[in-house]
């Protein structure tokens, strides 16, 4: 029977933070070129086929100019005409209309193609938006808060740098990493979860959002056995998860909130916490956890970008920032772990997150211990 190592539960609701994003070459790498087409199926198009800094990016018919042939790089741009998409004025506030502008490596400039075909600027955590939801030709794009709404749907050139889901891992190398995993934890979960957090392997050079995705799925693997494990193992353990002093209580009953899921989200006030950060009842329905593939995986997510449990930041940014894989570590089960509490644990998650970097070609970097 599995066993997992049972981690010290953190009640703070998660706020996104977001890491520095690298400065990338002036020059796009592995683009993929086309159409992007969105709402009401028209084209997004740099207005009068202008390439002065500061030309107006909108919604126009879709006319296979060359004012709607885009180049979506793997370095994080987005280009037409030579030059790149660009938030005005370095903004990260919702409003913040999208131009054209000579291509400088600012952060105002890097994008994230997700799964769920929103188009993200990273700095600002918000999403590519048709002003008003205003289909008529000459509309405005602009940065938003992300909705899910039709205006921020996109379909986009894949680019050479991922794979069609926009992911950094493809499904070959998904299942290369976990031979023998459950059914439950899909690709097209993952994938489908991935727009919950768009930083998540959206942040950084490709060596590092490789790394990133290779540390949460290496952290994943130990949880879960190899994907094997949806649920917590040790049913005993099930009534202890209810924290009766916070004022929700436990409403799906004293024995719901025990570990589910790819990190084994447990405790009614982190299901709560994930739930509202999510849009999704888990304090009520818990169950979804192990339910629905998705939901599993964005719980996972919820922890990775937000929490740091007993560490100092989070695992996402302890990746993108440069901190190293064993701060991952500490921030998921440091305080039953690290500092030489349980070394054997340790070196199972570092001999994994090793394997999954080596399948996806790249370093693992320094400071893979705690």
């Amino acid at each position: 029977m599995h066993m997992r190592w049972r981690r010290a539960a953190y009640a703070v609701a998660g706020t996104l933070v977001l890491g520095l994003l690298s400065v990338l070459p002036a020059s796009p790498a592995a683009a993929a070129t086309g159409q992007i087409s969105g709402l009401a199926g028209k084209c997004v198009d740099v207005a009068g086929a202008g390439t002065a800094n500061g030309t107006a990016v909108q919604l126009y018919d879709c006319n296979g100019t060359a004012a709607q042939q885009w180049n979506v790089g793997a370095d994080g741009t987005i280009r037409a005409l030579g030059k790149c998409l660009d938030v005005t004025g370095n903004s990260t506030a919702s409003g913040a209309q999208l131009q054209l502008w000579d291509c400088s490596g600012g952060t105002n400039q890097k994008w994230v193609v997700t799964a769920a075909r929103d188009i993200v600027n990273p700095q600002a955590d918000k999403c590519a938006d048709v002003t008003g939801n205003n289909s008529a030709n000459g509309t405005r794009l602009q940065i938003w808060t992300c909705t899910g709404g039709a205006n921020q749907k996109w379909t986009a050139p894949a680019t050479g740098g991922g794979t069609p889901s926009g992911f950094v891992v493809s499904e070959a190398q998904f299942n290369q990493m976990f031979p023998n995993r459950n059914g439950f934890y899909t690709y097209s979960g993952l994938t489908a979860a991935l727009g919950a957090y768009p930083a998540f392997t959206g942040t950084g050079s490709d060596t590092v959002r490789k790394q990133e995705a290779a540390a949460f799925l290496a952290n994943v693997n130990h949880e879960t056995g190899g994907l094997v494990y949806v649920v917590e193992q040790n049913t005993a353990n099930y009534p202890h998860y209810c924290d009766w002093s916070q004022s929700y209580g436990c409403p799906a009953g004293q024995a719901a909130y025990y570990g589910r899921g790819p990190i084994q989200l447990s405790w009614n006030f982190n299901y709560k916490a994930a739930g509202d950060a999510l849009g999704i009842d888990l304090l009520g329905n818990p169950w979804l956890v192990q339910n629905d593939s998705a939901v599993a995986w964005k719980t996972g997510l919820w922890y990775w970008n937000t929490q740091s449990g007993p560490g100092t930041m989070t695992p996402h940014n302890a990746m993108v920032n440069s901190a190293g894989f064993g701060q991952t570590i500490r921030s998921i089960n440091g305080s039953l772990e690290c500092d030489g509490r349980n070394p054997a644990q340790v070196q199972s998650r570092v001999d994994a997150y090793q394997r999954f970097t080596s399948i996806l070609g790249v370093a693992p970097g320094a400071n893979l211990y705690c």
